[in-house]
Order: C-alpha cells, then sequence, then structure tokens
C-alpha cells in the first residue's frame, strides 16, 4: 500500500514537473513607440548634460599650502618644483585677488594631510594645513 501511495505521488510530481518548460516562462514582447516632443527638450538635456560635465564634484577635505605669493612666475616655479619632487601629490594653483595659492593633495582627514605635510617640511618650511574643497577621490 504505501509503495503504490508512493508510486502514485512520484508519477504525479512527475507530470507537474514536465508541463512547465523554460518556453512557457519567456515570453517575448516587441513595442514600438512614437515620442512627440518640442525639439528644445533634446538641446535642454544637452545644455544640462554639458554643466554637469563641466562642474567638477567637490568635497571638504583637506590640502597642505606650500607657497602665498602675488608674482604668478613664482608660484608657476614653486608648483613645477614640487611636481618634480613629489610626482604622486597633485600641485593646485589657485588666484585669489591678488595672491597665487599652491596648495597640494587631497585628502579627508587632517591626519592624511598632516603626513605629506611631514614629509615636504624640508623642502618647504612654510607650509602649512588648510581646509578646502578637494577633488573627488577616483573610484
Amino acid at each position: 500500500m504505501k509503495s503504490g501511495f508512493l508510486l502514485l505521488t512520484i508519477l504525479s510530481l512527475s507530470g507537474f514537473v514536465q508541463a512547465q518548460t523554460p518556453g512557457d516562462s519567456l515570453r517575448h514582447f516587441s513595442v514600438d513607440s512614437n515620442i512627440l516632443q518640442d525639439k528644445r527638450v533634446n538641446e535642454l538635456m544637452l545644455k544640462h548634460i554639458l554643466i554637469n560635465e563641466a562642474k567638477k564634484e567637490k568635497m571638504k577635505g583637506y590640502r597642505v599650502q606650500i607657497h602665498f605669493g602675488p608674482e604668478k612666475s613664482k608660484a608657476l616655479d614653486v608648483r613645477a618644483n614640487f611636481t618634480m619632487q613629489y610626482a604622486n601629490s597633485k600641485a593646485h594653483l589657485d588666484y585669489h585677488q591678488p595672491y597665487f595659492k599652491i596648495r597640494v593633495g587631497d585628502f579627508r582627514t587632517k591626519l592624511e594631510a598632516y603626513k605629506l605635510l611631514q614629509e615636504i617640511s624640508d623642502d618647504f618650511p612654510g607650509a602649512f594645513i588648510v581646509s578646502d574643497e578637494i577633488d573627488l577621490p577616483p573610484l
């Protein structure tokens, strides 16, 4: 009796399994649609994309300022000197009238900036840490 019930159960379950084939559950639909819109919408979208690409994302962080002065040529010389000695750190030239500032690095924490400050203090004795808007780190 038990074996007959077991056989009947197995046969009925195998029938359910065969009834569900992969082709039954997958259906392909093709829908064509036409969107009617003013051509100025595309122009506005392109302008929006260009503005977003031009705008660099920034965040609050820290940099090390190594130069501060009114002469652009001197600031460019200091930046070139820094990039030759420390190629792994990025140097930023900022102009806030009437002074040119060279700030280096993009650090999230003051501790990270302090490590660079210790490293460059012999070559740039007047360097100090400043709070600044930094570039987002690459993902």
